[in-house]
């Protein structure tokens, strides 16, 4: 996957909500959607 840059459009990610609920960004075109990402440093696998 190539690296993403400020304004680029997101690829359609299908993710777990805070409910354990599969989502897909397909589903929420239209809204305003804040996605966040951790670093895997200092988690346990």
């Amino acid at each position: 996957m190539k690296e993403l840059k400020v304004g680029d459009q997101a690829p359609n990610l299908e993710l777990n909500n805070h409910r354990g609920e599969r989502v897909s960004l397909e589903e929420l075109k239209g809204k305003r959607v804040l996605l966040s990402f951790y670093p895997v440093a200092f988690t346990p696998v």
